[in-house]
């Protein structure tokens, strides 16, 4: 079973006001599409929109067929804020994807600030007796100041507010968190996680802090004024994290992808070396998921 990430041309709300200072121009859009040459959608029409969500979907389940000998498929809209649309421009793009191949799982990647009753209600619709729907709600973290600082564009209680609006609809929901941000550490890190006790997402995801070239985060780190965690630390901090996450919350991602080259760190290990080092060290340390949730 696998993920078909496509860029259906929406844009951020936030990005008037500066977006997020880690975010670039790719706006979280998936590695395969950058690498297989399919464009931008920015300044295109709604046709031109939907031929080119036709075209990834297509180029998508071919690639994932070849590569790994995939069976099953889950249509994630994984670009920018995949619910910043009037509901029935969100309908139309929702119904041209599912249509293009027999799918389990609709997956929307979104920010708390651009969900509304009428657009969770239009989400819940196409959960079937064999479809999922699942919505991936981006956080980072629960601290206030940390939002401020990072210009994330909304607040620790305007998330909770999107939050509850998913799950009164029984949406099921995955919260990203970024582990070493600017000015945190296990304390602010507790924090989030406490908040993630208490609302008990289905899923969570573990970013490390990568910092792309031309944004306003890797100018202050270029200034010094910030820095971006190593593996090992990123490391440590995905073993406090994990200790202290349900056992019964599924840990979708313990890294990002980190290319080489220009923006920090400059370098880091891959997603496997992460994942053993961490199964390692957790079997030689006793500890589990779940250990420190109570």
């Amino acid at each position: 079973m696998y993920r078909v990430g496509v860029d259906a041309g929406f844009s951020c709300p936030h990005a008037a006001g500066g977006g997020c200072s880690y975010c670039d121009s790719h706006g979280g859009r998936a590695a395969w599409l950058r690498n297989q040459n399919h464009s931008d959608l920015k300044g295109l029409g709604g046709s031109e929109i939907l031929d080119s969500l036709g075209k990834q979907i297509d180029s998508g389940i071919e690639f994932l067929k070849r590569r790994y000998k995939a069976e099953g498929f889950i249509l994630y809209f994984q670009a920018n804020s995949n619910t910043y649309a009037p509901v029935e421009e969100l309908r139309e793009i929702y119904d041209f994807g599912l249509a293009r191949g027999n799918f389990c799982e609709l997956a929307v990647s979104t920010r708390p600030d651009c969900l509304s009753p009428e657009k969770v209600e239009l989400l819940a619709s196409y959960q079937t007796h064999d479809r999922d729907v699942w919505v991936e709600l981006g956080l980072q973290t629960a601290n206030d100041i940390t939002l401020k600082r990072i210009n994330r564009g909304h607040t620790r209680s305007e998330f909770i507010e999107g939050f509850r609006l998913l799950r009164e609809q029984g949406i099921k929901i995955v919260v990203h968190l970024i582990l070493g941000l600017p000015g945190e550490g296990v304390e602010e890190l507790s924090e989030t996680l406490a908040l993630m006790r208490e609302l008990k997402p289905e899923g969570i995801k573990l970013h490390n802090l990568h910092i792309p070239r031309n944004t306003p985060m890797y100018e202050e780190f270029l200034r010094g004024e910030i820095t971006a965690p190593s593996s090992s630390r990123h490391l440590e901090l995905l073993q406090f994290a994990i200790e202290r996450i349900p056992e019964d919350t599924i840990v979708l991602r313990l890294t990002c992808d980190t290319p080489g080259g220009p923006g920090a760190p400059r370098k880091f290990w891959n997603k496997s070396l992460i994942f053993s080092e961490l199964k390692k060290n957790m079997i030689s340390e006793n500890m589990f998921q779940g250990r420190l949730s109570s």
